[in-house]
């Protein structure tokens, strides 16, 4: 199967080590790109809710082809977002071509992006971090719940459904905590002179130019989604930022003959349970 060249690739919001994280969709996304940079904004690593319980193979798998574009020499920025900042600790960590940041600014065709998760303008992250916490445990049982009624909707032949999107909807703050989160973001870009912004952390895929407040500039604001609900990416290449959005029929064969390559250099670098539970346990 051969793979799509992409000049940038941005994922955020996996959630890896929760019950909502499609590890087996993204896996196949991953599998099927050729990206020239590898972006993840963000919470990626779910070190809030992680468990030595849950940890499925294919979460593993998941960061074994993520090191994988490393050991090919493909530039890989992790951004760190709220649910793993227990990262930040390490930030400007780099190995090869991996590098542990908190924020990035690239350059892409002579345009300045502006990129990272954007927990810092959610108010609740900076004043209430135990009600996220909490909203978060939330939120997951929410999905855990919404896949055993789908694959219920499924085996009757019916369509499936969204829980947390119909909630989204039916609360019109919710609508307006995530046009205050791009508007907020855009008008730091536009102070900044950026030609684009680029976050996660709301699990809401956008792209489109937003006027400054002040009516000053605009700015792209572009949010990549997640891969709890939404499985989206953005890529850019050949001069256009688009959102990627994964769906079974585009994924009929599985990519596994390069699965197997340097897996146990890797598996042996990737004692994932050890180390996320040292991190939880780390009181600094």
């Amino acid at each position: 199967m051969a793979k799509r060249e992409v000049d940038i690739a941005v994922i955020s919001d996996v959630h890896l080590g929760t019950y909502g994280c499609h590890a087996k969709e993204l896996l196949k996304y991953l599998k099927s790109i050729k990206p020239k940079i590898l972006i993840l904004n963000g919470d990626i690593i779910d070190i809030w809710q992680f468990s030595k319980s849950y940890w499925p193979e294919e979460h593993t798998k998941v960061l074994r082809r993520i090191l994988k574009f490393v050991t090919d020499g493909v530039p890989v920025y992790y951004l760190t977002g709220n649910h793993d900042e227990m990262l930040r600790k390490f930030t400007d960590f780099n190995m090869g071509t991996f590098q542990l940041l908190d924020k990035l600014v690239l350059e892409v065709d002579g345009k300045r992006a502006w990129i990272f998760h954007g927990d810092v303008f959610d108010v609740t992250m900076q004043y209430s971090k135990w009600l996220a916490k909490l909203g978060a445990v939330g939120y997951d049982t929410l999905i855990w719940i919404n896949s055993i009624v789908n694959w219920l909707l499924t085996a009757m032949g019916r369509q499936k459904m969204s829980f947390s999107q119909k909630v989204k909807a039916r609360f019109k703050e919710a609508v307006k905590f995530i046009n205050q989160f791009e508007q907020t973001a855009a008008d730091l870009a536009v102070d900044k002179q950026y030609a684009y912004v680029i976050c996660g952390h709301i699990h809401h895929a956008e792209i489109r130019e937003i006027t400054s407040t002040q009516n000053t500039g605009s700015v792209m604001y572009l949010n990549s989604g997640d891969w709890v609900e939404s499985l989206s990416a953005l890529e850019y290449n050949e001069g256009n930022w688009t959102i990627f959005k994964y769906h079974p029929d585009n994924f009929k064969t599985d990519v596994d003959e390069d699965d197997k390559t340097d897996s146990e250099d890797l598996n042996a670098m990737l004692d994932v349970k050890n180390l996320l539970e040292r991190f939880k346990q780390d009181p600094h």
